[in-house]
């Protein structure tokens, strides 16, 4: 065999190592293209490559109007476009919200669309609200209104993630749902008064006589601090009578106090926390406003003594039952305006007042077992027009945060 030169016995080695390095690039190349992540690139790191993801893309039609109030307007037939989702596409749900599957006949409560005054609100994108939560963490605060809008969030998003790369854990007080490829939670975390209270056990805390500390907070608040975006609500629970068993300071003093009062102080050392631990640069802050109930249709039906069983539509006139209290709604106005760290309001009472069709009412759960046959047929007393079915209301609460979100990022 004719010998070859000594620099051309060293071209072959160099030229198959170059075509495997480019094979090997553009498979790489090809799995990130055929992915459903947005495309990416790479940049030189001394000792690797880290990954640079272009900005998600925000069109005019996904921007809020300036000037448009999105809690104003009214629900309108979603034309096929609703639910986001099912109750058989979303297996994570739990049995007080799965009405559909706990012998509820009509699904008509599904369909509704809640159309803003003067602009849309952006049609909910799981991808680009996983983009956006990428290496963050969202986490709802309150009680069990709360939980169903955490249980909503995880079933528009879950989805769109693979199998094997999505969980739900249960770590009490918290619920945590994981997106590993995004490196992403969204967190539920029970906390019925905002502070401490002797009903803060995540499932056994049904107690006779409710009692918080008005002035201690720190057993919840070190469970949110350097959580990315919070999401807080708490209201249905100061509801159970006009006063309410406190303690402020010494922890053997009991005393009762009128229940507005006692959410002041309350909402008064949580926002003194909020200023102290939450850094505006690196973290959002929400508030819910009042999740309402629908317990006498007497409000909307004139001569009518019975609740929000058997109702199948929304109500389509000017509406606020007496069940949310406005003294409550004034209270937290003036304890967000007046702290020096952005907390924004999410106002869903009034859309959410003309929803008496929306709540689990009889096929729901009581103490953790669905209704018996007698039990559903005596509605005046059992039903549940306090929680909502899901798909339902707590996704458009969903889709208001999702809307708010994107805002910020297309900004940002």
């Amino acid at each position: 065999m004719t010998n070859l030169p000594f620099r051309t016995h060293y071209l072959f080695p160099a030229a198959l190592a170059s075509l495997l390095f480019l094979g090997s690039l553009r498979i790489v190349l090809d799995n990130l293209q055929n992915s459903h992540h947005t495309c990416a690139f790479f940049r030189p790191l001394s000792g690797g490559y880290r990954v640079i993801r272009p900005p998600i893309r925000v069109s005019d039609e996904e921007t809020i109007k300036d000037g448009c109030n999105i809690f104003e307007g009214k629900w309108v037939q979603g034309n096929g476009s609703y639910p986001l989702y099912t109750e058989e596409s979303c297996p994570l749900l739990v049995k007080q919200v799965t009405c559909q599957k706990n012998g509820r006949p009509d699904s008509s409560y599904q369909k509704w669309k809640w159309q803003p005054d003067g602009c849309n609100l952006p049609r909910f994108n799981a991808l680009k609200l996983l983009e956006i939560l990428r290496d963050k963490r969202l986490m709802f605060v309150g009680d069990s209104v709360q939980r169903s809008m955490f249980d909503s969030m995880v079933c528009l998003v879950q989805s769109v993630i693979p199998e094997g790369k999505k969980s739900l854990r249960r770590d009490p007080p918290r619920k945590i749902f994981r997106a590993e490829e995004y490196n992403a939670s969204i967190e539920f975390y029970w906390a019925p008064f905002l502070v401490e209270s002797i009903s803060d056990h995540a499932t056994n805390h049904t107690v006779m006589k409710r009692l918080v500390r008005l002035d201690s907070i720190s057993n919840h608040s070190k469970q949110w601090e350097g959580v990315d975006i919070l999401v807080y609500e708490s209201y249905v629970w100061w509801m159970y009578k006009p006063t309410i068993n406190v303690t402020y300071g010494d922890l053997g003093h009991v005393e009762e106090y009128n229940v507005t009062i006692a959410y002041k102080i309350a909402m008064e050392t949580w926002g003194k926390w909020i200023e102290a631990s939450i850094n505006s640069q690196s973290q959002k802050v929400f508030f819910m406003t009042m999740s309402p109930t629908h317990l006498w249709s007497w409000e909307w039906k004139n001569g009518d003594d019975g609740n929000c069983f058997g109702e199948s539509e929304p109500i389509q006139r000017p509406y606020w039952g007496t069940g949310s209290n406005l003294d409550i709604m004034g209270i937290v106005k003036d304890v967000l305006g007046k702290l020096r760290v952005d907390v924004r309001l999410l106002n869903i009472t009034q859309l959410s007042e003309y929803r008496k069709d929306g709540h689990a009412s009889v096929y729901g759960e009581r103490k953790g077992k669905l209704l018996t046959k007698v039990q559903r047929s005596d509605p005046k007393n059992y039903a549940d027009c306090i929680h909502w079915c899901l798909p339902g209301i707590p996704d458009t609460w969903n889709e208001i945060l999702y809307a708010v979100l994107l805002q910020d990022y297309r900004v940002s």
